[in-house]
């Protein structure tokens, strides 16, 4: 027993979905690193050959094929024994997998028991469940296997237990959303508790489309104690050895409150997007409020002052103060700022549009002389221009619109929704000024009249957003428990909120959606957001329980 001991090197790496001699490089990188450390055994996250999720690459059999050759080739490359997620088919079933690859080949390989096909997951589509355990002996340690969803239930770590494992060593590509970690802790330590073997847990770190993958892997004792946090969204090489059948304490990163944390999730979201897209930076329509502040503040953290560009396109209905502070915004980040004002834009597109409208009143009656058609033109003739700006300069258009507005519709199509990719799309108004004090709280990026001020779109003399919506914080505990708790109308009310509210929030959720469906993918940071994990149909006469 004395002479039992393991060092284990955790790979929490930053993978891509479908570059597989990139992944393949990774992984060995990773594992030239734990070697210089002392490793005897690298640990990769669910599916780092191939990137997660992979969707339906992997239904197309030369995927299966080409991830096996470059599974192949890294064996003979690794410098240590690794723990390697990759696709897998076997049997004629396809798999999700790891394999040890360990003396120049593939020694051994574990097929993922359970199949996640809640929240973002929908792995049921293209994998078959294994049913064997896998242990291997590595330092005179017992080794047993479990792929991330497997540990949410009870009987795949039991069978490795069965089995003779001494150790559960757990590969995942898990991602964030708010308070996650805990959730984490507490599910492995019911594991621990139930099979009394020590357990690791090495997470993927990473943005792929509209997920982020925030890496926080760890460790845990036989007794279910902490002895390694890793940080979170960031790569990281780290060493946890066991000795004796005991975890030795290691690293302990400090847990980062809620605010910083959404805000390094949006910022690698950002990052991933972009440079693994290619695009070779972003365009911001600046308006002098909260959201593209907050917008503008992240796309610079994330990727250089240099590669970010704002746009300033004032109407007639621009408060000055908003044309002030956008300039100062832009200047206190120092990213390149262009003012375009659309006012005759405006004029010249309501020349055009006059014998037409004047034709349908004629022919439909009087029309009012103000609605909403004439702030929609507003926002297009915006999204016209940073479209153009976009194609000429081949950057990508951030659109700036948040969850609140989202859910009921308060953005234009091929307006303010125009774009390539939402960065507060899952984020609400309220935790937007959380976010806008936090990021304060480090530089101070944002002038303080944009967060003091009403939020306002300014396509109308003297609006503001309380105009046609609840306040904020009403609108978001009714968006928060109908579209994230699926609460009915009536339990909503139960709680206490406003029913003349709840019914026009609920009415404008559901009629928007078909909006929703043409928007732009953007960062999950909530436990649903409007993406991979709502699928509500756009025609749908279902009345809701209200009584």
């Amino acid at each position: 027993m004395a002479a039992r001991a393991l060092k284990v090197a955790v790979a929490q790496i930053d993978c891509t979905v479908g570059d597989l001699a990139g992944n393949a490089s990774r992984i060995l990188a990773a594992a030239q690193e734990a070697a210089a450390l002392g490793a005897d055994l690298l640990l990769t996250p669910e599916l780092a050959l191939a990137g997660y999720p992979p969707e339906d690459l992997l239904l197309r059999p030369d995927f299966y094929r080409a991830c096996a050759a470059e599974l192949s080739a890294l064996a003979g490359r690794l410098p240590l024994p690794a723990l390697v997620g990759h696709p897998d088919t076997h049997d004629g079933g396809r798999h999700n997998a790891a394999s040890l690859l360990r003396g120049g080949r593939v020694e051994a390989t574990y097929r993922k028991h359970r199949l996640p096909t809640y929240e973002v997951f929908d792995e049921a589509r293209y994998f078959r469940p294994g049913s064997a355990p896998c242990v291997f002996e590595l330092g005179g340690v017992r080794c047993g296997v479990n792929i991330c969803a497997d540990v949410w239930e009870a009987a795949p770590a039991a069978a490795a237990r069965n089995a003779g494992a001494e150790l559960l060593l757990v590969l995942n590509a898990s991602p964030y959303h708010m308070r996650k970690q805990d959730t984490r802790h507490a599910t492995l330590r019911r594991r621990v508790e139930e099979n009394g073997i020590p357990a690791v847990y090495c997470n993927l770190v990473g943005g792929q489309d509209e997920l982020v993958f925030d890496g926080a892997s760890f460790a845990l004792d036989a007794n279910g104690r902490l002895t390694h946090q890793l940080p979170a969204f960031v790569e990281r090489v780290a060493l946890v050895e066991i000795r004796d059948g005991q975890v030795l304490p290691g690293e302990q990163a400090a847990e980062q409150p809620i605010e910083a944390a959404v805000y390094a999730a949006l910022v690698l979201g950002v990052r991933d997007y972009l440079g693994k897209n290619g695009f070779p930076g972003a365009l911001i329509g600046l308006s002098g409020g909260i959201d593209s502040a907050l917008t503008l503040a992240v796309a610079v953290d994330a990727l250089g002052a240099d590669q970010v560009r704002a746009v300033m396109m004032p109407s007639p209905y621009t408060a000055q103060m908003s044309l002030d502070d956008a300039r100062e915004m832009a200047h206190r980040l120092g990213v390149q700022y262009d003012e375009i004002p659309i006012a005759a834009a405006m004029e010249r597109l309501a020349a055009t549009l006059a014998p037409t409208f004047a034709q349908i009143e004629e022919n439909e009656g009087p029309k009012p002389v103000w609605d909403t058609t004439e702030e929609n033109i507003q926002a297009r003739i915006r999204g016209m221009i940073l479209m153009a700006l976009s194609n000429r300069t081949g950057r990508i258009v951030l659109t700036t619109g948040n969850k609140s507005e989202m859910a009921v519709g308060y953005a234009t199509l091929y307006g303010d929704m125009a774009g390539g990719f939402a960065v507060i799309k899952d984020v609400f108004k309220t935790f937007v000024y959380r976010l806008a004090r936090y990021r304060n709280g480090i530089a101070d990026v944002i002038p303080e009249n944009i967060i003091a001020r009403a939020p306002s779109a300014e396509l109308k003399p003297n609006q503001t957003d309380q105009d046609s919506l609840p306040p904020y914080e009403i609108l978001d505990a009714i968006i928060e428990a109908y579209m994230e708790r699926d609460r009915s109308p009536r339990e909503i009310v139960a709680q206490g909120l406003p029913a003349d509210d709840v019914r026009r929030v609920v009415t404008l959720l559901k009629r928007n959606e078909y909006k929703r469906r043409q928007a732009p993918p953007g960062i999950r940071v909530t436990q649903r957001a409007f993406g991979k994990d709502w699928r509500y149909p756009i025609t749908s006469r279902y009345p809701d329980e209200w009584d």
